[in-house]
Parts: C-alpha cells; sequence; structure tokens
C-alpha cells in the first residue's frame, strides 16, 4: 500500500485538495477531523486536555476557541498540548491504515497539517505539497469567522514556510489558479504516485 502525505500551510487549498482526491476515489486519513472528534464530548483528549487546561473544557467537550486563548503564545503550553493530542492522532491514523490494509487499498492519502513540523514525511512514500501565492493565501484565511492578522502571524510562525515546503515536497499542488488547474495537477500527481514502490513498514 503506498502512502502519500498531504500537507501544506493555512490557507493553502489543502482540505478542498482532500475533497478532490475523495472524489477521485482516495481514501483520506483526516487530522483535522481526528482531532475534532478527540476534542468532542467524549472524546479521548477531552480528559487530560481539562487536567491541563481546565478553562478550555465548556459543555463536557474542548472549546477550540478557548484552548486556543489558552495556548497563543505560549511555547511551555503548546507543547504540553502537543504531548497530549499527537499520540491520539497517531493511534487515530494507524486505525484508518489498519482498515485501507485490510480493504487492499492501493493508495492512500494522509492529510496532515503539520507533516514536516512532526517528522510525519518519513512515515510516507511520498509528499503531496499543496500552494498559493502568499496574497491568496492571507485573503482567504482572513475571510474565516474569528481570524485576524494576528492570529494567523502566530500560526504561520509555527509552520514550516511554505518555500520549504515547496523543496521538499515530491509533488506541488498550485491551488491559486482556480479548481480546474488544480484538479488537472492532482490527477497528474496520482498517475506519477500509483507508480512509487512503497516502503516497507509495520501498519
Amino acid at each position: 500500500m503506498i502512502l502519500i502525505g498531504l500537507t501544506g500551510s493555512i490557507g493553502m487549498g489543502k482540505s478542498e485538495t482532500a475533497r478532490m482526491l475523495r472524489r477521485l476515489g482516495v481514501p483520506v486519513y483526516d487530522a483535522d477531523a481526528a482531532v475534532h472528534a478527540l476534542y468532542a464530548r467524549g472524546g479521548a483528549a477531552v480528559a487530560p486536555i481539562a487536567r491541563a487546561f481546565p478553562k478550555a473544557i465548556r459543555d463536557g467537550a474542548v472549546d477550540r476557541g478557548l484552548l486556543a486563548a489558552e495556548v497563543l503564545g505560549d511555547e511551555a503550553a503548546i507543547r504540553r498540548l502537543e504531548r497530549i493530542v499527537h499520540p491520539l492522532v497517531r493511534r487515530s491514523q494507524m486505525r484508518f491504515l489498519r482498515r485501507a490494509r485490510a480493504a487492499r487499498r492501493p493508495l492512500v492519502v494522509l492529510d496532515i497539517p503539520l507533516l514536516f513540523e512532526t517528522g510525519g514525511e518519513k512515515r510516507v512514500d511520498r509528499v503531496i505539497v499543496v500552494s498559493a501565492p502568499s496574497a491568496v493565501q492571507r485573503a482567504r484565511v482572513l475571510r474565516r469567522p474569528g481570524m485576524n492578522a494576528e492570529k494567523l502571524a502566530s500560526i504561520l510562525a509555527r509552520q514550516v514556510p511554505d518555500a520549504e515546503k515547496r523543496r521538499r515536497a515530491d509533488f506541488v499542488i498550485p491551488t491559486g489558479r482556480g479548481k480546474r488547474d488544480a484538479l488537472a495537477k492532482l490527477r497528474a500527481v496520482l498517475r506519477q504516485a500509483r507508480r512509487v514502490v512503497p516502503r516497507r513498514r509495520a501498519v
């Protein structure tokens, strides 16, 4: 089974690219969706986050806005949160991969925003990076509810720069020229990716 990592900085079009992949019949693991499930009432992250950041809990679930306020600009708090969340996401990812292998899927995609930041590129066979001009990125992100320039700067400071992501990528999907162009590039990338020889790994 070929494992492809999908990543890109905030606002670069990664979520839309993941939707395109699903429409093309490719199973996609969504790390953000996994985190949402972990933060929901009854989720595995709720109790440990309640102990570490009690003000971030509302109605038995993790409130992402309150949690962001707790950790924003506090490196020690961010690392504490990562030590809670990353192992739980990794466990969820392994369950996805076991199901995909059991279903004999030839290729799957792991949609992971912080792929390079967490060393995830070592666990996949190839990496796709989605990218767009910085002005397009900024306009997209600042249209999001609750987003402002300060929050965007804080997020970008914790992400590997786009130019470095593109340098380290096996494939780059430009998303600034519209969905039709991005889809054509994605189809071409998949044709190449399906010829990759997968690494030996235990899943």
